[in-house]
Parts: structure tokens; C-alpha cells; sequence
């Protein structure tokens, strides 16, 4: 099984979804998270030894409202994770590609109402096993779904070669791309089609303002292998 995000650069990339285990485990960490959080204020304040409108206003200061918002602020800040998913490497993503923006995220937040207040996480649980992009209500309404961020890769599938000490930069235009570009690249690459190489080696060709002369698969790999390079020296 797996999840399916069309690019901007209309490119159909492969995701496996987050296992219902890997949520689970997550949800499980961020609500320790919750735990301690509390216990320690709970401890500040016995030593404060506040009065009892005090220690309302300062538990829903303190603690129930930071334990609201944690899921919202995390994913936002933190690129589509709370701790917990950090820690199980998964993470919120759009299945239009694009990055999920705070409406997104907002959506998913507001409809943890739906999936594991009012009828138990048992919503959540049917709507991810049952619907084959694990996605539970929020993430459908949203747009979203939670991905695995390390990927199970064969190794006839990976495109990489180690490069010599001595070699020479074709493009050095390549360095304008990023890390998603070339995994985008690199993925088109293992697919091994034809039509698909052309459209890729046209866009990247115009992007980067290159006049290409040479096959598209042999263009693109050029492309990987002077990017790597160049990222290379660059943290040398």
C-alpha cells in the first residue's frame, strides 16, 4: 500500500503511509510529553503554594492550554511533526504536494474532535485502516495524510553512484535545485520512463536555463551527480 502525491512539476511520487502502530506509538509519546509537562508545573505550584482561583487561572494558563495547541503549533513549526511523530519518522503531508498550510493543519487540529474526542479513538482507527492513504477524518478533510519519512528502498531502485575525487561539475546550474528537486529527479529516474525523462529533463533544462544536448536519462543524471557533488563541497 502505498500514498500517492502528484507534484508541482506534475510528477507522481510514491509514499508509504504511516503504519496505524507508527500513529499510535506517536500519540502515545506526545501524551508522556503531556504528562511530564503537567507534573512539573503541578510541583512549581505546590511549591508556590497558590490559592485555589490562582491555581485555575495558572492550570488552564499553564497546562491545558499548551497541551491544546501542541498538536497545531508543533506540526506547523515543526514541518508536519510533534515530537511523537519526529520520533517515529512520520510526518503530515498534502497529497497535492504542495507543504500543508496552517488552514490545513488547523482543519486536522479542530477535527481531533471528531476522531478521538467524542467517540473514542475508534474513528480514527477505522477511518486510517479502511482507507488505504492513511488518513483518519481530519486528515480527509484536510487534504493530508501521515507518511513515513524514511522509505523502504530496494537497491535496484536507488539511483546513485559514488563519485571520483576528481570530477568535473557539468552544470553547475545545479546547485540552484534542493533536496526535494533531486529526490523528485531521482525518483522519475528509477521509474525508467521514456515519456516521463523527457518531460522531467524539460523542465529542469528551462528552470536552470541549460541547453541540453544530451539524452534526457543521461541529462538528469548529470544533473544528481553534479548537485551531489556541489552539496558535497559545499559542507566539506
Amino acid at each position: 500500500m502505498s500514498v500517492r502525491i502528484q507534484t508541482s512539476q506534475n510528477v507522481e511520487l510514491e509514499y508509504e503511509p504511516a503504519s496505524l502502530g507508527d500513529r499510535i506509538l506517536a500519540t502515545i509519546i506526545d501524551r508522556l510529553i503531556y504528562l511530564g509537562w503537567a507534573i512539573a508545573w503541578f510541583g512549581l505550584f505546590s511549591l508556590l503554594k497558590l490559592g485555589e482561583n490562582q491555581s485555575i487561572f495558572f492550570i488552564v494558563l499553564t497546562i491545558v492550554l499548551p497541551v491544546l495547541l501542541y498538536p497545531l503549533l508543533a506540526e506547523y513549526f515543526l514541518n508536519g511533526q510533534t515530537l511523537g511523530k519526529r520520533a517515529m519518522n512520520i510526518r503530515v503531508v498534502r497529497l497535492d504536494g504542495n507543504k500543508p498550510t496552517l488552514s490545513a493543519y488547523l482543519l486536522r487540529w479542530l477535527m481531533i474532535i471528531v476522531d478521538t474526542g467524542i467517540f473514542t479513538p475508534l474513528v480514527a482507527i477505522i477511518a486510517i485502516a479502511a482507507n488505504g492513504k492513511g488518513q483518519r477524518i481530519g486528515d480527509i478533510a484536510a487534504g493530508t495524510s501521515v507518511i513515513k519519512t524514511i522509505k523502504r528502498v530496494k537497491l535496484s531502485q536507488v539511483v546513485y553512484q559514488q563519485l571520483p575525487e576528481d570530477y568535473k561539475v557539468t552544470y553547475p546550474q545545479a546547485s540552484q535545485l534542493n533536496d526535494r528537486d533531486i529526490e523528485t529527479i531521482r525518483q522519475v529516474l528509477r521509474k525508467r520512463n521514456e515519456e516521463l525523462s523527457i518531460q522531467t529533463a524539460e523542465k529542469v533544462s528551462n528552470v536552470l536555463n541549460i541547453e541540453n544536448t544530451n539524452q534526457p536519462r543521461t541529462f538528469l543524471l548529470t544533473i544528481v551527480n553534479d548537485y551531489t557533488h556541489l552539496a558535497a563541497q559545499e559542507n566539506s
